[in-house]
């Protein structure tokens, strides 16, 4: 069975990273814009990153171009705007389409693991999120319109399901 483990991507500076550098963390994958009206969102995801990575939250941006133009700069540019402006510090990867035949493996799978609505695969706008459990398979996806806050439960109960099987 695939997991999240088996996949690797690029990040921001451009070296590859497997994302079994991630097993048994609880990941929250995203795909993220500079210039869309849910480009706020960076500070909830940021915070989330903050109060949650200690017990095992990673957060994972992935920068993408294809709604509406609202991702037009270079790796670097990225990386400066997401500093400047929202003090991330949580990895961020390099720009990628999310549909269509330019889709990495990673977004493929996600799509697949959990359809939006409708059973649509297609990422239907940017900072649509993906929330894989610990074992790297089990994914829910909430759109765009999801605050990064309201995760904050689904993300505590995963955490507790993972520490509860840790120490069994």
């Amino acid at each position: 069975m695939t997991t999240l483990y088996d996949f690797s991507a690029r990040l921001i500076d451009g070296t590859e990273q497997p994302l079994s550098a991630y097993r048994d963390k609880v990941v929250l994958v995203v795909n993220v814009a500079s210039k869309c009206g849910f480009t706020p969102q960076y500070a909830g995801l940021e915070k989330l990153w903050i109060d949650y990575r200690d017990q095992g939250l990673v957060v994972l941006g992935f920068p993408c171009n294809q709604f509406g133009d609202q991702e037009p700069g270079t790796e670097t540019e990225i990386a400066a705007f997401c500093d400047l402006n929202y003090n991330v510090s949580f990895p961020m990867f390099a720009k990628i389409e999310v549909n269509g035949d330019g889709a990495p493996p990673l977004y493929q799978w996600l799509k697949r693991e959990a359809p939006g609505v409708l059973g649509l695969q297609a990422v239907k706008w940017n900072f649509t999120k993906f929330l894989v459990d610990p074992s790297g398979e089990g994914v829910t996806r909430f759109g765009s319109d999801v605050e990064p806050a309201s995760l904050a439960g689904e993300i505590e109960a995963l955490l507790a399901k993972a520490s509860a099987s840790n120490l069994g």
